[in-house]
């Protein structure tokens, strides 16, 4: 199976291309960083989303969509800027007819770190075990978006095992 997971964000939407082999090793196919201009007009950076996403899904040819829930904010407008790059981001999904999960943050962190607390150096480190890569990816938002998809291969696949 091969997942896309997105992070989104209003300055920088973390994208990355994960797949599961039939053995079972995890394989970063890509991984990046979309970066939105703050001084650009909302709908141009939502377009940009949309454009590149459709790009990487064109590209890749993920099976299914992988993306962080919403989690609650102080900020009311940051919130609701972040809730309509998700918009984006799951409609680009399904306009390629494709699947989309939505994880909670507690839950990505405990499956790529076994806590659900973790700090982001350790999401960051723990991906780059699991993947096996020679450093940290970069932007931290690839970091992130590579701990989305991996979560949702490992969910995926208990989901099997269970008969699911």
């Amino acid at each position: 199976m091969r997942v896309l997971g997105v992070d989104c964000g209003t300055e920088c939407t973390g994208y990355a291309v994960v797949e599961q082999t039939h053995d079972g090793e995890l394989v970063s196919r890509s991984w990046g960083g979309i970066r939105l201009r703050p001084q650009e007009p909302l709908p141009n950076r939502l377009l940009t989303v949309h454009e590149k996403l459709a790009e990487i899904i064109s590209f890749h040819q993920p099976d299914e969509v992988a993306i962080e829930d919403v989690f609650y904010s102080i900020n009311a407008k940051s919130a609701l800027k972040l809730g309509q790059v998700r918009g984006v981001a799951m409609l680009t999904a399904a306009q390629a007819g494709l699947p989309v999960a939505e994880y909670a943050p507690l839950t990505i962190k405990s499956a790529v770190v076994g806590y659900g607390r973790a700090e982001k150096s350790q999401v960051q480190e723990m991906v780059t075990r699991l993947l096996r890569l020679t450093a940290p990816p970069e932007p931290a938002d690839a970091a992130d978006a590579l701990a989305i998809a991996i979560c949702h291969l490992h969910t995926a696949a208990t989901i099997v095992r269970q008969g699911g």
